[in-house]
């Protein structure tokens, strides 16, 4: 008879699929798992406490850096609280853009989780289709803010600036002559909106050449049929959301169930799953780009016919403009006086929830009446994920923990907040 020892092992956070900030102390049975630990604080920021010290304006930044894959949708969770304790409402332009933007940060997330996750359970090719796509919607990300990645674009009261009338263009270099140039600037002849348009055009077709290369393919199919297999039920009872929860089976969706920007004036469904494996989890990922696309082409068309502000006039909240502040004494007391000190919230608290790409991104802020707030406290849709690890993985190979931390599409920067 062969001898059989049982092992602790640290899965990462060398193991490329932990990425770097993951370290998992797995108890094994031969190659069977007994028992998952994740210890977790490799990427501590102090996210929360660093907001405690700041102005209300100044945080928005440290918002994009939570969930670095999902910038736009966690400022918009921060700048909601910041509203609703304010008792504002932005303009509907401004909204449209935010919900806008949020449907093109849900595609930039899953694209990244479909590359990586593929990449970590051995499909190397679909990282590369799935980064094509990335680039353009960084392009339009990069047009509004200037920042391709950590935009600050979402403020109280609006977003900084309206959508761009033009798309910077390619000019010719030693590695690409005037006819690659003019190929690459086909798209990027008009507004920021033609840009998108043809974007979400083009995108379906993306993602049938994802799903021609992964769907029905029985590789990938072994790895992640009857993998970490979640019950409704117990995924209620472990605060899953999100396409974690959905997967599952349960139809909850927070753009449906509480809508907030304009949410409720939008046309798309909720996919669920089945049997709540990881297979499950990747198909309701690949119809929400489908649903984000839907959305994503609504907004165009209410966008192109509606212009107007898309930022509050109040000058307590929101800075004047660059030409007012440098000809207009009063202005330039309001410019100073936000960038300094910023502005007041009344005593109270206040949550609130969007429905983030990876699932209930939730702020909850306390206010003392001053500039920055008493206590900041994020509900990380990962971090309840992450905490489930234990039981998703008990009773797999070694090599299914690889699948389960894929599904789960955990990103450090909010677990460790």
């Amino acid at each position: 008879m062969a001898e059989i020892r049982n092992y602790t092992i640290n899965f990462g956070p060398q193991h490329p699929s932990a990425h770097g900030v993951l370290r998992l102390v797995l108890e094994l049975d031969g190659e069977t798992v007994e028992r998952a630990d994740p210890h977790i604080g490799l990427l501590h920021r102090a996210t929360e406490k660093l907001a405690e010290s700041k102005p209300y304006n100044q945080s928005i930044p440290y918002m994009d850096r939570l969930d670095y894959v999902s910038m736009m949708c966690n400022e918009h969770g921060y700048v909601l609280a910041l509203e609703k304790l304010l008792g504002v409402t932005p303009p509907l332009r401004a909204q449209y853009i935010r919900v806008l933007y949020d449907e093109i940060t849900r595609i930039l997330n899953h694209l990244m989780w479909l590359g990586a996750h593929a990449l970590d359970i051995g499909a190397m090719t679909v990282f590369l289709y799935a980064f094509r796509e990335r680039e353009d919607l960084f392009d339009a990300y990069e047009a509004v803010s200037g920042a391709r990645m950590h935009a600050t674009y979402y403020r109280p009261g609006g977003v900084y600036r309206d959508l761009p009338d033009s798309m910077p263009q390619y000019k010719p270099s030693k590695w690409h002559n005037a006819v690659e140039v003019a190929k690459m600037n086909e798209n990027r002849q008009g507004s920021l909106l033609d840009f998108i348009e043809d974007f979400a055009n083009r995108f379906p077709a993306c993602v049938d050449e994802y799903e021609t290369l992964l769907t029905d393919n029985r590789i990938w199919k072994q790895r992640t049929v009857g993998i970490g297999v979640v019950s409704p039920e117990r995924a209620l009872q472990m605060g899953f959301t999100g396409p974690m929860l959905r997967g599952s089976g349960v139809e909850w969706d927070l753009r449906k169930k509480q809508p907030y920007a304009v949410y409720d004036q939008m046309d798309f469904d909720i996919p669920v799953g089945v049997t709540g494996d990881c297979y499950d989890r990747y198909l309701v990922r690949i119809e929400e780009m489908r649903q984000s696309q839907r959305i994503i082409k609504q907004c165009l068309k209410w966008l192109r016919q509606n212009p107007g502000p898309v930022m509050l006039e109040d000058h307590k909240l929101v800075p004047p403009s660059r030409e007012h502040m440098k000809l207009d004494m009063e202005s330039l007391i309001h410019h100073f006086k936000l960038f300094t000190e910023g502005y007041t919230l009344p005593e109270g608290e206040v949550y609130t929830a969007v429905e983030h790409p990876k699932g209930e991104f939730g702020v909850y802020l306390v206010s003392d009446g001053s500039n920055k707030p008493y206590r900041l406290k994020i509900r990380a849709p990962g971090f309840a994920h992450l905490s489930a690890l234990d039981e998703m993985t008990r009773g797999h190979m070694l090599a299914d923990v690889v699948a389960i931390i894929g599904t789960q599409d955990i990103v450090f920067g909010e677990v460790d907040r």
